[in-house]
């Protein structure tokens, strides 16, 4: 019979006899021997015995155990002699028998076995014992895909359990340094389970989802991870859609229920200090790398909890990127440069999902880096790689419904900040308004967004917003204002292939009357449908010079005129 020495921080000690086949060692009561330290876990690890030897086992303790002196990542062998060490105690192992057969010649360890580096040995069932398996880059099989969720509600519970969630305390930890603990931890307890886990399941792949559902967001995590995909679409807890390459389609991922899918939601909104419940059943919201997220719930939503994800690239695009998409010709991209270096006020205007945002971050990297420039949006989305950017972000109102800091005010505030370019993500309402005037005293080469169906359509929205402020303005006064603010329409259109394409480059010329004038600069023909599907046309120059290119080339500031033809 093995027994344990044990040292605790005061100097005094106790022998500890193993009893067990698993001997469990932590603070909960309940386990085989209770250490009451602040830095050991409600179950710190397990000394098992097996096949007449011993091996320690970490049980995913957040502050580690140590073998003489090193941490382990498995299930490791004790020989007689070792110390094993969690927190500030240490406990030496004696066994007279495992001794006496050292003393033989005959080893107490397997072969390959490393006495403090875990990772080798087997289990039971054959199974290499390895320290940390990878949350892969593995395609699993539909089928394997599907884990019963009884499985992984399971594990999530002892999970919480093994690890102390509770009382953790994740300030102290890096993002790299608990998703590895919380590794090994589900490891263990999926081997310490495997007569609950149906034959068909993958291991790599159980491990990974419930890692993903502890930490991350679920199955969501592949398609978030999946460079094709650009929008993510949940109806509910058992539908997935994603658009590829422009098109939709449903995937074969899920979640386990609807439950799943509000604390994914709630996991997404938390960091920046927003909230959604029945009292506020819609939220928009952002993740790390400033993808799009909206969500919507009961009693609204009728399916379930609905969340909506639009990805944008890791890497921000390039001008040159949308030259190579077919977004923008060669010229209109030389024009766009032209445009934003001589501060024309820009208005990127197109239907949802056409790539405004994209777009606008695009245009934006041609401001000098020496401008300061403020941003201001509802969900913070653009990236802009200049040295003097402020970003501002509306705050929705509390659980009071008090509190909010809408667009319009921080358009105004903006005006107070000494900005040389003001950038607006979006004009959905008022802020209308205060974004024209702002083009109209001072601040050219601003930029911002509508929704809208073409350029004229665009204008008529934003003459509907600047009603939306509340000002008892004549229509006449309106399209004055946007006429004498706004140098250009972007148009941005997606085709009915899926693919994205600036089809009008639209200069407004002033008012004839009550209607204001325009010309189109550049425009997107369309000349049919090649045999598999996809939009035949090109973008093209209509031959039309804008105003603003006879100024500068009477200021002597040279200008491609070959843009033009």
């Amino acid at each position: 019979m093995a027994t344990l020495i044990v040292k605790n921080a005061e100097g005094g000690q106790e022998a500890v006899k193993i009893t067990k086949r698993i001997f469990t060692i932590g603070k909960k009561e309940g386990n085989d021997l209770v250490l009451d330290q602040g830095s050991v876990s409600r179950q710190h690890c397990r000394i098992i015995f097996r096949d007449g030897s011993y091996t320690v086992q970490d049980a995913g303790s957040m502050n580690g155990t140590y073998l003489n002196g090193r941490r382990i990542m498995g299930e490791t062998p004790l020989a007689h002699g070792y110390v094993v060490k969690i927190g500030e105690c240490e406990m030496t192992f004696f066994d007279e028998e495992l001794a006496a057969r050292a003393q033989a010649g005959r080893s107490t360890s397997p072969p390959g076995a490393d006495p403090a580096g875990g990772a080798a040995g087997s289990d039971e069932d054959g199974a290499a014992r390895t320290s940390v398996q990878p949350i892969a880059q593995y395609v699993p099989t539909p089928q394997a895909r599907r884990i019963p969720g009884a499985v992984k509600k399971k594990i999530h519970a002892r999970l919480i359990q093994d690890m102390d969630l509770k009382h953790l305390d994740f300030t102290k930890f890096s993002e790299e340094e608990i998703q590895r603990k919380t590794i090994e931890a589900t490891w263990i307890i999926v081997r310490d389970i495997k007569k609950d886990v149906p034959d068909f399941v993958d291991k790599e792949e159980l491990v990974k989802q419930v890692v993903h559902e502890a930490l991350g967001l679920g199955p969501l995590e592949d398609l978030i991870a999946d460079g094709e995909v650009d929008e993510i679409m949940v109806n509910g807890g058992r539908q997935i859609f994603v658009e590829r390459h422009g098109k939709i389609e449903l995937t074969d991922y899920e979640f386990m229920d609807d439950n799943q899918v509000l604390s994914v939601i709630r996991r997404i909104i938390a960091p920046i200090g927003r909230r959604i419940d029945e009292s506020s059943p819609m939220v928009d919201a952002r993740l790390k790398d400033g993808s799009r997220v909206n969500a919507i719930i009961h009693p609204l939503s009728l399916v379930g909890p609905v969340l909506t994800i639009r990805k944008f690239a890791k890497t921000p695009f390039t001008i040159n990127d949308l030259v190579s998409f077919g977004t923008v010709s060669p010229n209109m991209a030389k024009f766009m440069k032209l445009a934003v270096e001589n501060r024309m006020n820009i208005c990127i205007s197109g239907g949802t999902g056409s790539g405004k945002t994209t777009t606008l971050n695009v245009v934006s990297s041609f401001i000098p880096s020496s401008e300061r420039i403020i941003t201001i949006e509802d969900s913070a989305e653009l990236k802009l790689n200049q040295t003097h950017v402020v970003r501002l972000e509306a705050k929705p109102p509390n659980i009071e419904g008090k509190g909010d800091i809408p667009i319009r005010k921080l358009v105004i505030n903006s005006l107070r900040m000494r900005p040389d370019r003001i950038i607006v993500g979006e004009c959905r309402g008022g802020e209308a308004l205060d974004m024209l005037q702002a083009m109209n005293t001072g601040h050219d080469g601003s930029l911002t967004t509508v929704h809208s169906n073409g350029p004229r359509d665009a204008l008529s929205r934003l003459e509907t917003m600047v009603l939306m402020a509340g000002m008892e303005l004549p229509s006449k006064a309106i399209r004055d204002q946007i006429s004498s603010a706004i140098n250009l329409v972007f148009h941005q259109a997606r085709l009915p292939d899926g693919k994205r394409v600036i089809t009008h480059v639209t200069e407004l010329t002033g008012m004839e009357g009550n209607v204001i004038t325009i010309q189109d600069i550049f425009l997107f023909k369309q000349r049919g449908f090649g045999p598999d599907g996809r939009v035949i046309g090109e973008i093209t120059a209509t031959g039309a010079v804008p105003r603003f290119v006879h100024d500068l080339r009477a200021r002597s500031i040279p200008v491609d005129m070959d843009i033009f033809r």
